[in-house]
């Protein structure tokens, strides 16, 4: 769906006020949703099997009911379908795909209906700006959400059905960060979709696609066993975040950076910070009571301990053995899915890549 401009102004302008007027807990209502069936062990990181290589800026990475993964390559508009032991096949082309610097085809979604539907979900920039499109891979794409802006960085993109069955979409500031706090931008936002496109019931303000607010650039997205819904957000010079994200509430940028807001209860707090060089964390998972969240910059896969919402202390995998990683995702079967990022012009390619690992569950 295409939200006009002044009915989405209308309800978000509300939306900004509530946030504004808010003390330490969530003014806006919370939406119904049901805890996700999530492996409760954590995979093995020390068993990783290569599952693909030779993969053109892999990015969005999301898992058909039969275990295999479809894959999208940010530079080619391409999809492909990996399944361990097969060599990659190319399943789709995204057309109007416009790839410069950070944009491109970004982040995949299968339907949770998808036995019925077939349809597959993408995140994408075009020509235009950043949209979403849904299709069959035996069909065009047809656009569900369009208007998001798109820029050479801060594109955002990473997209997933939560377990209430909406769509969540982390988008970025597009480089301009009064967006992030614009409540008539979609901008530095987490927009919370029906499977057409158009504002979840339930959001913090009726027909508006708006869940929160004051984010930098959103590029993971993932929920514990509870429901709740963390994500990993970029930081500018100082620090990168994990955040607890609880609906119509405002996570700081361009005001706030990592933990900054002590007293006014108006911004939340990150539950995660690290310098820019230890992380910039693109994609997160979540594996029982581990949330797994990949590095692009810090070239490592965090590893943060789950109790009831709150977490332990981060502990560091792979540092500097696989390079970049962009995407993690834990598979049907419990297995840990990461991609590298060592294509994508910030990067050391080696002989290769890009790659996908897979790690068993125990």
């Amino acid at each position: 769906m295409r939200i006009a401009p002044l009915r989405l102004l209308a309800a978000v302008l509300l939306l900004g006020g509530a946030v504004a007027s808010c003390g330490t807990e969530p003014s806006a209502p919370t939406a119904t949703s049901t805890a996700p069936s999530l492996p409760s062990g954590r995979p093995d990181l020390n068993a990783g099997e290569e599952v693909a290589q030779g993969i053109e800026v892999p990015w969005g990475l999301a898992f058909l009911p039969d275990g295999s993964a479809l894959v999208a390559e940010r530079d080619s508009g391409a999809i492909l379908r990996v399944r361990a032991g097969a060599e990659p096949e190319q399943v789709y082309q995204v057309p109007e795909v416009d790839a410069q610097s950070e944009g491109g085809l970004l982040g995949l979604a299968v339907s949770p209906r998808y036995g019925e539907d077939r349809y597959v979900y993408a995140y994408f920039t075009s020509p235009t700006d950043n949209r979403i499109v849904r299709f069959r891979l035996d069909r065009a794409p047809e656009v569900i959400f369009d208007g998001i802006a798109k820029a050479g960085i801060h594109d955002g993109g990473r997209i997933a059905f939560g377990p209430d069955g909406m769509l969540y979409v982390g988008t970025g500031d597009a480089g301009q960060t009064a967006r992030s706090q614009d409540p008539a931008s979609p901008n530095g936002k987490i927009l919370r979709l029906t499977a057409d496109g158009e504002p979840a019931p339930g959001n913090p303000v009726a027909g508006s696609p708006v869940y929160s607010l004051g984010h930098r650039n959103v590029q993971g997205l993932a929920w514990d066993r509870a429901g709740r819904l963390f994500a990993a957000e970029f930081g500018r010079n100082a620090f990168d975040e994990i955040n607890l994200i609880e609906p119509g509430r405002n996570y700081g940028w361009p005001e706030m950076e990592g933990t900054g807001d002590t007293r006014s209860g108006r911004y939340v707090n990150p539950l995660v910070t690290w310098t820019t060089s230890e992380a910039s964390p693109s994609g997160i998972a979540i594996a029982g009571d581990t949330l797994y969240a990949a590095a692009l910059r810090g070239e490592r896969l965090w590893i943060v301990p789950l109790n009831d919402g709150v977490t332990g202390v981060p502990e560091a995998w792979f540092e500097e053995r696989y390079g970049r990683l962009r995407t993690v995702e834990i598979a049907p079967d419990g297995a840990l899915w990461l991609t590298t990022s060592n294509t994508d012009g910030r990067g050391d390619a080696r002989a290769g890549d890009d790659r996908i690992i897979r790690f068993p569950a125990r």
